[in-house]
């Protein structure tokens, strides 16, 4: 029954509790309803008359209100790069679970960057079937990256596409706010901003784990280029609603940062991977972050939250994950 990573070996004791201790997966949260398709918003309208470009912003910013998620084509990422990314990944992956596990001395990633499983799980609801590496942008950008040599120019073209794509975007969603622009470049750095590759292997009980399991981001935006294989779900009108894969589209999501600066504006939304008893799936994360000192407030009077600043935020986060065994988040600091 066992994969690499040995996640039933390591969680054992979680799938050895009774059948009456097991919470199903779906249970007090909304039902699954039908695949749907994102709003899709081209971004090539940007570079046209003044008429379009205004209208494609409007797009981006109602979409960000309505849904939390849209997705978004004639991005710069070219469908490539996209399979070479997916490619290298995938090889990456494929290394046995001894080397990834010690991925400073064999991968020649930084150390900690490898991560499976949920080592604060006390339940199997809480804990996530897959595995992942963290890779913060500073440690992509350069020649001496430390990065597989492979695997290392594919990742910092696509590093470099996204994380201007993503500035780009909260940009646009910051002047829809009337708020200085300029508050990305000078706060969310390569060194704050990480990508993350997600690998959700084949799991022989789907009904019962998820691959991540439900929850918000901590970021200001995130985008994911995920492939043919579906996986991902988002919570709209009290529904858990599966996202259609578009090959030639990234996904991208507002998070719980952005929900806060706007004072409830946009919309920070659950979301969650679920498992698949046949295939695996990969995707890939941008995470646009900010120093751990940046503060974040709205500037809006009444605002929803009191300031609060990044460290304290993900502070409060781990602390919530370690004692709660899930994240609270944005609640916390509501004024």
């Amino acid at each position: 029954m066992d994969v690499d990573p040995p996640l039933y070996k390591a969680y054992k004791t979680l799938f050895d509790k009774t059948i009456n201790e097991l919470a199903p997966l779906n249970g007090n949260t909304p039902a699954v309803v039908d695949e749907c398709e994102l709003p899709l918003i081209d971004l090539s309208r940007l570079s046209l008359g003044e008429a379009e470009r205004e209208d494609c912003k409007s797009q981006i910013a109602r979409a960000s209100q309505e849904w939390g998620f849209f997705q978004v084509v004639n991005h710069g990422i070219s469908r490539e790069l996209s399979e070479k990314m997916r490619s290298e990944q995938e090889n990456v992956f494929k290394q046995p679970f001894e080397k990834k596990s010690q991925e400073d001395k064999y991968m020649k990633f930084s150390a900690g960057s490898y991560r499976w499983g949920t080592p604060t799980a006390t339940c199997l609801r809480q804990l996530s079937w897959s595995e992942a590496f963290h890779i913060p942008l500073n440690n992509i950008s350069g020649s001496d990256n430390g990065l597989m040599d492979n695997l290392s120019s594919t990742v910092e073209q696509f590093a470099t596409t996204v994380s201007d794509l993503a500035l780009k975007l909260a940009e646009i969603l910051a002047e829809k706010l009337g708020h200085f622009p300029t508050f990305f470049h000078e706060n969310c750095l390569p060194s704050t901003c990480y990508l993350r590759m997600n690998r959700y292997p084949v799991c022989p009980v789907p009904s019962e784990v998820f691959g991540l399991m439900p929850h918000t981001d901590s970021d200001f935006l995130t985008i994911l280029l995920q492939y043919n294989v579906g996986g991902l779900q988002l919570v709209k009108d009290g529904k858990w609603i599966a996202v259609k894969p578009n090959p030639d589209a990234l996904i991208v999501n507002i998070g719980d940062l952005f929900q806060a600066w706007s004072n409830d504006v946009y919309k920070s939304v659950e979301h969650r991977v679920v498992t698949n008893a046949e295939v695996e799936r990969f995707s890939t994360a941008y995470f646009l972050c900010p120093s751990y000192d940046t503060v974040i407030d709205s500037g809006c009077e009444p605002s929803v939250y009191r300031k609060f600043s990044f460290r304290n935020y993900r502070r409060q986060v781990q602390e919530d994950v370690t004692k709660l065994g899930f994240k609270v988040g944005l609640p916390r600091f509501i004024v």
